[in-house]
């Protein structure tokens, strides 16, 4: 049964305007005679979830005059008042607003916002660890999205199911015949999550996807170290975190054809799934083609895991770092060996026609991990500039790794060391003119919302605060933090975007456990993907404005699914949260 969030339509904002052409103009230029604001358009925009005492607090109130606000504590005190900013235009959401920053209010406790002469309010909280519980459940997610696996009670809850998808009897599709792995030979692929609404798994996507929570171990070391997740393999002695990213570079392993090193692009049933779960999918399963792409993505992990296990676990490192290899010679030999969808295969392409930054990308973390100079040689033929990085552009990734690897002064010289920084900070100051233009205070523009524009959202984050840790300059880290504001409610939705968590989130995401299963609600920790004015699906929305193009209905696959891709980049900015204020 499908269930219906009776809550979206009154949460949605819904205000037409027009002959608004610019992100925010004076106050001075505004007119504001051609709006028509509805019922809805007064809700008051803010973190559902609860705000750290020292971090960035800017709410958005729709209105087309400066207003008077005071904040209430639970006796009934007044303990902030003060004016707002001047009113301008967000075009991506139709909206006058003002911003009222409340970030020198910084008592645990929870308030109410009031926005004098009228009857606006809200209530919001301060909390010492407002996103522990999110951030096991965005974790706890992967866990859930597992392939081959039987969830238990203890560890999954009413979430609980049978084992599903257990992949030791994978066909090879004709698409990826070779001499010695011929059409319809069976190969034994296991383990993995399943990427997204769907039960396919896709090398391209578990790319991105895995590296990011690998930096999230990397940069946050000993913050996971000590953080359970009630996995079957917690109290092993190895981080839940890594036992989590285990289970699908196990899978990732399995993807590589070991006669020649080519990595299968994906796995996957020849068309999608109806709402069943997973141990009620008995389709025949596929490796399809060979891919450049997923050879590098393929590389480029194992070669980063590889040097994370050397010192804890170097048989296992030993052996990732042969496939990268591997992997890495064959997508030489075959750099333009794009992806291409066979006729009979509908799902996921995850096609990308232009891999030079996965080039460098693989060539870095090579470098990184063996220290072999012609490695180094050929990612400085492949770079270019850093660029947001999502799965089908990683071109910002090895400028990561570099910029923080823990040898970095010894494999690089001063000038390698400060272009490789560089190049970050200039696409973070790139993302600061759009959050210093924005009448949100958000840094979203019109090309980042797309489909998934809350994984943009987050992996904007990402950049800004990697360049908060290079300069130490507040600017970025307060506009990391307001994205996260922006996906747990500060936005012209009025959902927070994260299943589970907020007054108002999505509770019938395109996700086929949390459907097909007999529980109410669905499984906590999700990033859904966000507004868009796409509309691939041919869903009823309230509105075509980018930001304001939502529906929480199982139609919505292009606004409402979930992927691994888009919970990594959360988990990380959650991650980098606790390390900066616990």
């Amino acid at each position: 049964m499908i269930k219906k969030n009776l809550l979206a339509a009154s949460a949605v904002s819904i205000l037409a305007v027009t002959g608004c052409s610019s992100i925010e103009q004076p106050l001075a230029t505004l007119d504001f005679t051609n709006f028509d604001v509805h019922e809805y358009s007064s809700a008051i925009k803010l973190n559902q979830v609860g705000y750290f005492a020292n971090a960035s607090k800017i709410v958005i109130v729709p209105s087309t005059n400066i207003v008077k606000f005071n904040v209430i504590n639970a006796n009934g005190s007044v303990v902030l008042s003060g004016i707002s900013s001047a009113p301008a235009v967000w075009e991506y959401s139709g909206e006058a607003v003002v911003q009222i920053d409340l970030s020198a209010l910084n008592a645990v406790g929870q308030y109410s916002l009031e926005v004098e002469d009228s009857q606006q309010r809200a209530s919001f909280s301060i909390k010492a660890s407002p996103y522990d519980a999110m951030h096991k459940a965005a974790f706890k997610a992967y866990y859930i999205n597992r392939a081959s696996i039987k969830l238990l009670p203890e560890f999954a809850g009413d979430y609980a199911r049978p084992m599903g998808h257990v992949d030791t009897q994978v066909l090879v599709h004709s698409s990826a015949a070779t001499a010695s792995r011929p059409e319809g030979t069976v190969i034994s692929s296991p383990k993995g999550w399943y990427d997204a609404g769907d039960y396919n798994k896709y090398i391209v996507n578990s790319g991105i996807s895995t590296y990011t929570l690998l930096l999230a171990y990397e940069h946050f070391t000993a913050y996971y170290d000590n953080k359970s997740l009630n996995i079957p393999e917690s109290n092993n002695g190895i981080p839940d975190i890594l036992d989590e990213i285990d289970w699908n570079l196990e899978w990732m392993s399995t993807m590589q054809d070991p006669n020649d090193g080519g990595v299968y692009h994906k796995l996957t049933t020849k068309n999608f799934t109806p709402i069943i779960m997973p141990h009620e999918g008995t389709e025949p399963r596929f490796v399809v083609q060979k891919s450049t792409a997923a050879a590098l993505n393929f590389a480029a992990v194992m070669a980063n895991a590889s040097r994370l296990y050397q010192a804890t676990r170097p048989t296992l490192a030993n052996k990732y770092l042969l496939q990268a290899i591997d992997a890495y010679s064959w997508a030489l030999e075959n750099p333009t060996q794009y992806y291409r969808q066979p006729s009979d295969i509908q799902t996921g392409e995850y096609g990308d026609n232009n891999v030079t930054d996965e080039f460098a990308w693989a060539s870095a973390e090579l470098y990184l991990t063996t220290q072999e100079p012609p490695f180094l040689e050929n990612f400085d033929q492949y770079a270019q500039a850093a660029q947001v990085p999502s799965w089908a552009q990683v071109s910002a990734l090895p400028y990561i790794s570099m910029a923080f690897n823990n040898q970095a002064d010894i494999l690089f010289t001063e000038q390698q060391r400060q272009r490789y920084s560089t190049r970050l900070v200039d696409l973070a100051n790139n993302i600061m003119q759009t959050y210093n233009t924005s009448a949100y205070k958000v840094t979203m523009s019109e090309g980042d919302f797309v489909w998934g524009s809350n994984a943009v959202a987050m992996n904007r984050a990402l950049v800004l605060w990697q360049a908060h840790k290079i300069t130490q300059d507040e600017q970025y880290k307060v506009a990391a933090e307001e994205l996260v504001n922006y996906v747990m409610g500060k936005n012209p939705t009025g959902f927070s975007f994260v299943t589970g968590f907020g007054e108002v989130s999505p509770i019938e995401p395109h996700h086929r456990q949390s459907v097909a299963d007999e529980v109410l609600t669905p499984v906590p920790g999700f990033l859904v993907g966000g507004p868009h004015s796409g509309q691939q699906d041919s869903c009823n929305y309230v509105s075509d404005l980018p930001a304001q193009s939502f529906l929480d209905d199982w139609c919505s696959y292009s606004t409402n699914e979930v992927t691994i891709n888009w919970n990594a980049p959360l988990i990380y900015s959650l991650a980098q949260l606790e390390y900066l204020y616990k």
